[in-house]
């Protein structure tokens, strides 16, 4: 296993040369980190403060879930005054619908991303670390995931940066207990009830699986997606054309893999508004187009053969 970063001064180097990785501007940049006030978004508004001095601001996202989150909220604030950092507690106001964590992810996201903008920062971090990257791919390997989902989480998406990716969390609560830094441990994340709460305690005694050689293969397969989709996009340039109230791809003997993804990209463009069909709905068309025959996608019929139309499925009977 690789050796993990054991003191603040490593962690802090480790932290600028991520950031600069993300060819971030980090001479300039200001940047706002998210803080629940659990040790690792503890450890990296600490981590942040002390690399990009005058350049940091801090959130709190308080959700209300839990009679305890006010008080967490002050406490950030608190610790945030006494060291000169400026700091937000932000609420959500759309109604809590459908599964609790998604509508929790989403507003937190959409409340970080409006403070960003309103407070003129450059970017956003959030603590995500090895050990998160690690539970994340087990579980969507787990449910099939192709390269895209194994790719974990990424370390920038938009204006986000997850610069702790190869950071481990045993790393992060040392630097919290050495520094004397205040925070809390959610109870949630103990909570069976969740799936990742339910990794995270089979991985507890997975001493043989390392976490850092995790991130690097989930870095390795983002970016092989992303050379994916640049392939993709560069076929959908030369071989995909509208035709009427449809599309046709003028050329499909490719690999399985971009096929795949043509065909998506032609459902993506037929209705933007529409939610891409199952995976293995996705494979049956495509081995009945290859023998150029016909396959229903929902609202849509892909006509098969050497050329492959998608057009508007004619009305049910």
């Amino acid at each position: 296993m690789a050796e993990p970063l054991t003191d603040a001064t490593a962690l802090e180097t480790s932290l600028r040369e991520a950031v600069k990785g993300l060819a971030v501007d980090i001479d300039q940049a200001r940047f706002g980190i998210a803080v629940s006030g659990g040790p690792d978004s503890m450890a990296l508004l600490y981590l942040s403060a002390c690399t990009f001095p005058g350049r940091v601001e801090a959130a709190t996202v308080d959700h209300g879930l839990r009679l305890e989150s006010a008080d967490e909220a002050a406490m950030v604030a608190r610790w945030c005054a006494a060291h000169g950092i400026a700091h937000a507690i932000l609420h959500p106001v759309a109604p809590r619908t459908g599964n609790l964590h998604d509508w929790g992810r989403a507003q937190r996201y959409t409340l970080l991303e409006a403070w960003r903008v309103e407070r003129k920062l450059d970017w956003l971090f959030t603590a995500h670390h090895a050990d998160d990257q690690l539970e994340t791919m087990l579980m969507r390997l787990n449910r099939g995931a192709g390269i895209g989902g194994l790719a974990g989480v990424r370390p920038q998406m938009g204006h986000v940066l997850r610069p702790l990716l190869g950071v481990r969390k045993s790393v992060l609560q040392a630097l919290v207990d050495t520094e004397g830094l205040p925070h809390v441990q959610d109870p949630s994340n103990a909570d069976p009830r969740f799936d990742r709460s339910l990794m995270r305690s089979a991985l507890a005694d997975a001493n043989w699986l390392d976490p850092l050689a995790a991130a690097r293969s989930a870095a390795a397969l983002g970016e092989a997606e992303e050379a994916l989709g640049w392939t993709v996009d560069s076929l959908a340039d030369r071989h995909l054309r509208r035709e009427g109230n449809g599309w046709r791809l003028e050329k499909s003997d490719f690999p399985h893999e971009l096929q795949r993804r043509l065909l998506l990209r032609m459902l993506a463009q037929a209705a933007p508004a529409a939610s891409p069909p199952r995976g293995d709905s996705v494979d049956r068309a495509i081995a009945a187009a290859m023998t150029g025959q016909k396959a229903s996608l929902g609202d849509w019929l892909l006509i098969g053969g050497a050329e492959w139309t998608l057009i508007p499925a004619p009305p049910r009977r």
